[in-house]
């Protein structure tokens, strides 16, 4: 009993990190012995669970089938044994976390050194991604998402207030291009476009106007999945691009950028952190949540947002499936 509970553990935490090393790495054992826990498990089961390859590992039908069987028991038992850290005082472990792109400019730099800080004995294990992610599925504590994208039967936690997202050009660019006066003038303009992948949709800018939201299909003259590239080529005046506001400030500020079409540029819900509603969240988590709430003056609620809608704006802007999100 003792061995099969072993051999789980090391199968779940190879199906999460689709690796051998990566999977040693969490667990704090080699991969080889990580190998020969795997193949004891399989031999005492009669099945394959993995296909091994030299440069990747994938689960067999018989293992996404234990493995989706296995994963919520296993979260539940890792929950209940970190949360006996409470009775030895301080918070301890690891907070897995998986968040979009743009919100480490809310989450990074002083709001997690000040939490780390604070609390000594936890360790963050922070993964960045565009596309979208389970974060059950994938073995994360919780995720950084907008608003508009977290399902219903999350808790999320506000991390940011509302934001906005503009059409900016630059000065050069408007010497040689009249001002578009509303979004159908953008037909006229050459624009620079964003892509989650080389694969997937481009990202049709949208809009409100009187109350109506709508969308522009824009001719991209430059079309790439690199956010940066979309500001750098905008700043040296090749053509307008959509961005959050608050990534463009300090060229709004300095005249390097100029905002277009504002008025049809409405504010939205922004960035939450979220997490699954279970009875057991890990203190390491819970001390997250508080300090996010104490420091951002803002407390937990079950999202309320819409579920995820394949067509909506961020998913279309690009960097996920949530609303108006070219860069996220």
């Amino acid at each position: 009993m003792i061995d099969d509970l072993n051999g789980m553990t090391v199968f779940a935490a190879i199906a999460e990190a689709k690796g051998f090393r990566a999977a040693g790495d969490r667990l704090g054992v080699s991969a080889s012995a990580l190998s020969q826990a795997l193949r004891k498990l399989e031999e005492r089961l009669g099945v394959a669970l993995v296909r091994r390859s030299t440069r990747s590992v994938r689960l067999t039908e018989a293992g996404e089938r234990l493995y989706a069987s296995v994963r919520p028991a296993l979260g539940e038992v890792r929950a209940a044994v970190a949360a006996l850290g409470e009775m030895r005082g301080e918070p301890r472990g690891t907070i897995r976390l998986h968040m979009v792109s743009v919100a480490d400019a809310f989450l990074a730099g002083p709001f997690l050194a000040g939490f780390l800080a604070e609390h000594p004995d936890v360790a963050l294990d922070v993964a960045t991604g565009d596309g979208h992610v389970d974060i059950v599925a994938a073995g994360y504590d919780a995720g950084i998402q907008l608003g508009e994208v977290i399902d219903k039967d999350m808790i999320a936690v506000p991390v940011s207030g509302d934001i906005r997202l503009v059409v900016v050009g630059s000065p050069a660019y408007f010497e040689r291009h009249r001002r578009p006066a509303h979004p159908r003038d953008l037909v006229d303009h050459e624009c620079i476009n964003w892509h989650a992948t080389p694969d997937a949709p481009v990202y049709r800018w949208e809009f409100t106007d009187r109350g109506r939201d709508f969308s522009v299909a824009v001719r991209s003259r430059v079309l790439t999945t690199d956010a940066a590239m979309m500001l750098g080529l905008a700043r040296a005046g090749v053509g307008l691009t959509m961005s959050y506001e608050f990534l463009v400030r300090d060229d709004l500020a300095r005249g390097e950028l100029v905002p277009v079409l504002e008025e049809f540029s409405t504010p939205f819900p922004g960035f939450y952190l979220y997490y699954p509603q279970r009875r057991h969240v890990s203190p390491a988590l819970r001390a997250l949540v508080d300090y996010l709430r104490r420091t951002r003056g803002q407390s937990p609620s079950r999202s309320k947002g819409p579920a995820r809608q394949r067509g909506d704006r961020a998913g279309r802007t690009g960097r996920g499936r949530a609303k108006r999100s070219p860069l996220t």
